[in-house]
């Protein structure tokens, strides 16, 4: 099921690599352009006309009350509920560790310098609708926006047929501290946490995943606002020894086929018997499977085995494919985890299941994808703060540089910056 890449076959593997990287077509860049442009100029009467279109209802207000919100977690399984709060629990013990702290350093003469590390004021987090709903992609988007200390935040997600959020996604916000809900999805959404409308507040920042409109859209407010990425189809790469079970590996490889036919599950060992095994299990277990069609449309078309001939082999080929999640099903992860050097989050030994990060370990299931791990990271509480240096000199300080900073400022004809310096400093 899975197809094979020669290991030593650098024109192959570099070709799978490239296949990874999405790009939007012109064609949606510019239907999404368009709706971006009504909503900045009508706002609400856009959005509305745009919601009647896509999602076939009709709103009058778009704010989610908190009775609804109240009557939504009402409906929710409580075991469901108690498990986001402990998931909750989990991913604020995490994250609170990120928490950066400002500094200012002093020199003579009067002299300091520092950086204050500061929380943006509003963010918004969109959240897919539609047949799926991921209630614990609130929380991991929420929560270490609240931990950075964001005064606000804001989410949209569509609506149903009825004009109502899924009761799980209404829970997960509750629970996430999440601060307004609006009932408003697409590119639509996104336009309308840029630009603002009547109703909906624009915000600093806009995270969460969406489908290709989506994407668009954030690509082009992006510089309005800030964004997280632009996020491709879900990856998985599972670098497997002689002692990883089979059907753990099959199991793991599955988990992210079920995401979309353009998921990528990739299989990489030192051990010929293992892909053997593998694939084996892969047909039994995708057989049962609610999902089987995308599974096997995901495994056929971006489902992959490499074998190699050591495990640093291994973990090479996995640093050039910058996979989203890494596992190192191995006797010894902790070994093989220095060499780790391009993957969104790495899950290490034979029990740590990646489903462990995307709902309950702690660690941010919003990850870098499409080899973008190379430059950029996991969510987080960096992702909501900025930082902002400062910087005091006195007379005396700058009569003892003044010189140094004309001649650099000449030097690159800029005169003005020269006399700014020249005008306060005493002549000896």
């Amino acid at each position: 099921m899975l197809t094979r890449i020669d290991a030593k076959d650098k024109e192959q593997l570099a070709e799978f690599v490239a296949s990874r990287h999405q790009e939007i077509s012109s064609d949606i860049l510019v239907k999404v352009s368009q709706i971006l442009e009504e909503v900045r100029k009508y706002q609400d009467q856009a959005c509305k006309a745009y919601t009647k279109q896509f999602d076939g209802i009709e709103l009058d207000s778009f704010r989610v009350s908190p009775k609804e919100i109240e009557a939504a977690m009402q409906g929710c399984d409580p075991q469901f509920i108690q498990a986001l709060q402990e998931a909750k629990e989990n991913i604020e013990f995490f994250h609170r560790a990120q928490l950066s702290q400002g500094y200012c350093l002093q020199k003579e003469d009067g002299v300091y310098l520092g950086q204050r590390v500061l929380p943006l004021e509003r963010i918004g987090i969109y959240v897919p609708g539609g047949r799926a709903q991921y209630p614990s992609s609130v929380l991991m988007n929420a929560i270490p926006a609240k931990i950075a200390g964001v005064q606000k935040i804001v989410m949209v997600t569509p609506p149903d047929p009825q004009g109502k959020i899924h009761p799980n996604i209404a829970a997960a916000a509750q629970i996430a501290g999440v601060d307004e809900i609006y009932k408003i999805g697409g590119a639509q959404a996104v336009a309308a946490l840029a630009y603002g409308t009547q109703e909906i507040p624009s915000v600093d920042k806009i995270v969460g995943p969406g489908n290709i409109f989506v994407a668009a859209a954030k690509k082009l407010v992006y510089g309005i606002v800030d964004i997280d990425m632009i996020a491709g189809p879900s990856e998985i790469l599972v670098i497997a020894d002689e002692g990883a079970d089979p059907a753990f590996v099959a199991a793991d490889l599955l988990s992210q086929a079920e995401h979309d036919p353009m998921a990528s599950a990739i299989l990489v060992t030192t051990r010929e018997e293992i892909i053997e095994r593998v694939n084996e299990e892969l047909r039994k277990q995708s057989a049962c499977l609610p999902k089987r069609e995308i599974v096997e449309a995901s495994l056929r078309d971006y489902g992959k085995s490499v074998l190699c001939g050591s495990l640093e082999e291994c973990v090479d080929l996995s640093n050039a494919i910058a996979p989203e999640h890494l596992e190192l099903m191995v006797k010894e992860p902790q070994e093989l985890l220095d060499q780790v050097r391009n993957a969104g989050s790495v899950f290490m030994g034979y029990y740590t299941c990646e489903s462990i990060g995307d709902y309950f370990g702690g660690t941010n299931h919003v990850l870098p994808t499409s080899g973008t791990a190379r430059f950029s990271s996991a969510l987080g509480v960096d992702a909501f703060i900025k930082r902002s240096s400062f910087l005091h000199y006195t007379k005396a300080a700058l009569n003892q540089c003044a010189r140094k900073i004309e001649i650099m400022a000449r030097q690159e004809d800029l005169e003005a910056h020269a006399r700014a310096v020249s005008v306060r400093k005493e002549e000896c």
